[in-house]
Order: C-alpha cells, then sequence, then structure tokens
C-alpha cells in the first residue's frame, strides 16, 4: 500500500483521481485545496489531513518526509489549475514523492527542462494523464494503423465537451492560466494525433474565440481537421435530443470512431500503469505541450477547403 497526498482536493476532477487511489488499494493521507467544500473525502477516508494552505500542507509533507518510512508520502496527485502545475510538481518532488499529474503537465514548453532537472536531482519521476492511449476503441485503431505504417489518412477530430457561464468566469477561461480551449480540453486529442499518426509538420488555425477553435495539422501519416468547443450549441442535433452534453469522434478514411463514453472510467487503469512502472513521463508529454503552444500562438488564416464541417456551420 502506497501513500498519497492530492494538490487540488475540490477540483472537478479530483474526483477520478480519488477513486483510483482508493480502487488500486493505496490510502490518501494528505490533501490541500484554498477551497474547503471538501466534504466528498469523507466517502473515501476520515483520517485524511486536509489544509487549505499550500504552505502547511508542504510542511506537513515534509514532517512526514523526516518520520518513519511507513508514514511518507509516496505520491503526490496534482488536480490543481494548470499554470500551477509545475510549482506543485516541483513541491513533491522535494518531499521525495513521485508525481501524478492531470494534462496539461504544463502549459508551456520551456518549463519542462527545468522539471527533468529536478527529477535527475532528487531521483523521482514526474507521470502524467493520458487515458485516451487506454481507451479499448482507440488501442485498436492504433493495432489497424500500424498494419499499413506509410498509408496516409483523412482525419476529422472533433470534441465538443458542454460548460455553462461558470468557465470563462474560472481560471480556466484565462489564457494564461489555463492555456485556452487547445490546451484545457484539447491536450489529449493533441497528444492522440501524435500517437496514432506520428509527429506534426504544417499547423494553421481557421478560428479562435474564447469557447471553440479549429484548425488543420499534417500529422506523418495524415492531413487532420480539427475542432473544439466548449459551446453546447455546438453540439450535434442527435446528441443533444439524447441529453448528452458530451460529443467525441474521430473519423479516419470516412470511418467514424465515436467514443464519448468511457472516457471518465480510465484514471483508475492510468493509476495501474504508473504503480507498475508504466507511466507516461515528461518526453511523452512534450510533443503534445508543444504542439498546443504553436496552435496557441499560431496567426488565424483562412479555411479555405481544409475547414472543419462544424466550422463551415458555425459561419452559417
Amino acid at each position: 500500500m502506497k501513500n498519497f497526498a492530492l494538490i487540488g482536493a475540490a477540483g472537478y476532477i479530483a474526483p477520478r483521481h480519488l477513486r483510483a487511489i482508493r480502487d488500486t488499494g493505496n490510502r490518501l493521507v494528505a490533501a490541500v485545496d484554498p477551497h474547503d467544500s471538501v466534504g466528498l473525502l469523507d466517502q473515501f477516508s476520515f483520517d485524511t489531513r486536509f489544509f487549505t494552505e499550500i504552505e502547511r500542507f508542504d510542511r506537513h509533507l515534509e514532517k512526514l518526509r523526516r518520520g518513519p518510512a511507513e508514514n511518507r508520502v509516496n505520491y503526490v496527485s496534482i488536480c490543481s489549475p494548470n499554470y500551477l502545475h509545475d510549482a506543485h510538481c516541483r513541491l513533491a518532488l522535494r518531499v521525495g514523492a513521485d508525481v501524478i499529474c492531470e494534462k496539461p503537465l504544463v502549459i508551456n514548453p520551456w518549463n519542462l527542462e527545468p522539471l527533468q532537472e529536478i527529477e535527475a536531482e532528487t531521483g523521482h519521476k514526474i507521470n502524467t494523464v493520458l487515458q485516451l492511449r487506454l481507451l479499448p476503441s482507440l488501442l485498436h485503431l492504433r493495432e489497424e494503423l500500424q498494419s499499413s505504417p506509410n498509408q496516409q489518412h483523412d482525419v476529422l477530430l472533433s470534441y465538443i465537451t458542454s460548460r455553462g457561464a461558470w468557465y470563462q468566469t474560472s481560471w480556466k477561461g484565462v489564457v494564461e492560466k489555463s492555456g485556452g480551449v487547445a490546451t484545457n480540453i484539447g491536450i489529449h486529442f493533441f497528444d492522440l494525433l501524435q500517437w496514432l499518426f506520428g509527429m506534426h509538420g504544417d499547423v494553421r488555425v481557421f478560428h479562435s474565440d474564447p469557447k471553440r477553435m479549429s484548425g488543420y495539422i499534417e500529422m506523418e501519416r495524415a492531413k487532420v481537421r480539427w475542432f473544439l468547443s466548449v459551446d453546447p450549441t455546438d453540439l450535434p442535433a442527435a446528441v443533444a435530443a439524447n441529453k448528452k452534453s458530451t460529443y467525441r469522434s474521430i473519423t479516419v478514411d470516412g470511418k467514424e470512431i465515436e467514443f464519448s463514453e468511457g472516457f471518465t472510467d480510465l484514471h483508475t487503469e492510468v493509476y495501474r500503469q504508473i504503480l507498475a512502472g508504466n507511466g507516461h513521463g515528461i518526453d511523452v508529454a512534450r510533443p503534445s505541450i508543444q504542439l498546443t503552444h504553436q496552435i496557441r500562438t499560431a496567426p488565424i488564416t483562412e479555411a479555405s477547403t481544409l475547414g472543419h464541417p462544424f466550422l463551415t456551420k458555425l459561419r452559417g
């Protein structure tokens, strides 16, 4: 049994990590969040020390590090806002723990090298959560693609995840804190594209506003048109009619794989992989962070014939 601590216990994604810690047979010994709406912790343990100040949390973990080995924190799970991830990774490494960090590991690629230096100094590892790589339908797709490694593919990637007005008011709506739509909701999918089709080349952005982005990427083995949105009005009519709030789809050479279900249940398997020594580290996370940074800073260009059908619909 390993001891875990968690940063960002009141956040949207924290419950998936809490379940994963429990369901892999481990225990949460400490948690921190500036907000104290964390009664959810009682569903998992009555013995978790909770802090609202990161400094006191840090002090507690350091105290445990200097105490008996059985009480030391082995892993710190990071569910805090994106712009704080690298700082919280450093905290975890310095108290002698490995890290399980939510996506994106960092917003800007130049923050990765300092983290690798601290990994080397401490002998501990940063793991990031890339659960789409464990989704059975996408694993099957990757096997099919590898059977014809030299083929070029036409790909349509669509991801709409409905968010209310709170989204733009929170840190998620601030590009400097979240990385914007491409980074905050798109990082998994840009990692997926490179995992499936190789590294990227030409990158174009055709549309960008606070709720959606769309563009084109030329990969080693695919030409990809992509559309990302947090606006529920962008949902396909059939999806909205079924009272669903999320639509995830990738179409390869006209064959669609719709994977709106099952995506949120993969954190426990991610934890199992990490605990077995098979986690995805900084070098694996780097390409998608570089790509989203390039997308975020790219000029807006005319879509011409490379635009996504949802973009055509948006522009009427």
